[in-house]
């Protein structure tokens, strides 16, 4: 059954707070959903942590409190409200009076169905009730979401909502560094970055005056310009080193290209992708396909794939584990090409690997196994990667025959990275590699793929194809 996480966050909102408790408990939910609530008083010096307190005693099954020593900001309060959530999908919602509980089913709708990573509860769309004030207020947010939309190229009509709802993991996946009301532009930012599904919805909105308590002003606008700049020069995206690499290396859109490029030729009409991550080269090579199946070991990837790829009928996400034989059961002998790039390199147990893409397709299917080249450049790079080993063509060509693989072919990809590999992640043992060296590479790759089979040193990575007979198959029954 699926669980929202209410997270509160409250400034000296004690004229108020009751009545938002009040209302976010009477609040619809969509059908199975359940709520839990998370209120961080942020150090306030008023009575709200005695109104707090009262709320929770009202509904301590529901209500958890947490508590900020001094006021930090709304930004600090989410994350630490987002620490402790335990719902599948969080829901913003501020402690005055200017946001309607009554919209929940609304701004839920597009997650639960799974179409969207993100969902903006918009001021500004005609359609329901909203307070009229400030008109230089209305002039400097137009102007703010026109700045913001800009840096995240979207077209947002609302980047300072407070109503905001999202998947949870996602948004603890990445890391939150603004404290103020600037986390509303960083957080719009960086979905941007991640490529998240992001829908809008129109929200009842009843604006507070300055006079009855509104506490956003004039310079948090200037810190969040400022947030803006900073984010949008400094990528900062993932928690971890690893999804950040591979982060960098998705915003290489032509060398993912010249890949999908590269095996297209050998790739035939129902498709099984092994680690396809969060799609880049599913949405090159699934168009046109009989079937395609994306399939993943990460949860939050796999929620990512079905948001991105929901208008193609003929494409689903699923999960699969490359070292399970089981997994691989619903899909035997339903797919004429496996698509496995830069995954069995990540297992112990290669062989059983390799077996299991021999068994799952039908007779005269092929395997597309693209892995890393070298051991001797084999660094720091691969370490962080979570790479085991860097193969030889020799010893990848024996463990394909020994999985039960005609092996067609064996070939070099990528030799221009070589160098930059080795100098990166042995010499400097690097943990990742300079957004500068990847956008320059990127905006090259006309010139590499030309010079590719000229270059005298091997390619970073082995690409085999290899085919599984009929009679095979046959033997296997």
């Amino acid at each position: 059954m699926p669980l929202v996480s209410i997270l509160i966050p409250a400034y000296n909102e004690e004229e108020f707070l009751p009545a938002v408790i009040e209302r976010v408990l009477a609040a619809p939910l969509p059908a199975g959903v359940e709520r839990e609530i998370l209120i961080v008083d942020d150090g306030s010096t008023d009575g709200t942590p005695e109104a707090v307190l009262a709320a929770a005693r009202r509904a301590p099954e529901l209500i958890r409190v947490l508590r900020h020593e001094r006021n930090r900001g709304k930004g600090a309060a989410i994350r630490t409200a987002l620490a402790e959530a335990r719902g599948e999908f969080a829901l913003i919602q501020d402690a005055d009076l200017e946001y309607d509980p009554r919209d929940y089913p609304a701004l839920l709708a597009p997650l639960l169905e799974g179409r969207a990573d993100a969902v903006y509860g918009t001021r500004f769309s005609v359609g329901l009730e909203r307070r009229v004030l400030y008109y230089w207020h209305s002039v400097a947010n137009r102007w703010l979401n026109a700045l913001a939309n800009a840096a995240a190229d979207l077209n947002l009509t609302d980047v300072w909502t407070g109503y905001k709802a999202f998947r949870t993991a996602l948004i603890r996946s990445i890391p939150l560094r603004c404290d103020g009301f600037s986390f509303e532009v960083e957080l719009t930012l960086k979905l941007a970055q991640r490529e998240a599904v992001v829908y809008e919805t129109p929200i009842r909105y009843h604006g507070r005056t300055r006079d009855e308590g509104k506490k956003i002003r004039a310079r948090d606008a200037l810190w969040g310009l400022l947030a803006l700049a900073r984010f949008a020069w400094q990528r900062d995206t993932y928690k971890e080193a690893g999804p950040e690499i591979l982060d960098r290396l998705s915003g290489t859109k032509r060398f993912n290209a010249w890949m999908a490029e590269t095996i297209a030729p050998f790739v035939g009409r129902r498709v099984l992708e092994i680690g396809a991550g969060i799609g880049n080269l599913t949405r090159r090579l699934a168009p046109g396909r009989e079937l395609y199946i994306a399939t993943d070991i990460d949860g939050e990837h796999l929620t990512r794939l079905a948001a991105r790829l929901a208008h193609r009928p003929l494409v689903r996400a699923a999960r699969l584990d490359l070292t399970r034989s089981e997994d691989f059961e619903p899909f035997r002998e339903k797919v004429d090409t496996v698509v496995c790039l830069n995954v069995v390199e990540h297992v112990e147990d290669d062989a059983q690997a390799l077996r299991n893409l021999h068994g799952v397709l039908a007779p005269g299917g092929r395997a597309i196994v693209l892995v890393p080249q070298g051991k001797e450049i084999y660094g720091e790079l691969d370490v962080v990667l979570g790479h085991w080993r860097r193969y030889t063509e020799e010893e990848l060509r024996c463990k394909m025959e020994q999985a039960g693989f005609a092996v067609e072919r064996v070939f070099g990809f990528n030799r221009a990275t070589r160098p930059g590999w080795w100098w990166n992640g042995r010499v400097l043992k690097r943990r990742t590699f300079s957004r500068v060296q990847l956008w320059v590479f990127d905006r090259l790759v006309w010139l590499w793929k030309r010079l590719d089979a000229w270059l005298p040193w091997p390619g970073v990575s082995l690409i085999a194809i290899g085919r599984k007979t009929a009679d095979e198959s046959a033997q296997t029954r």
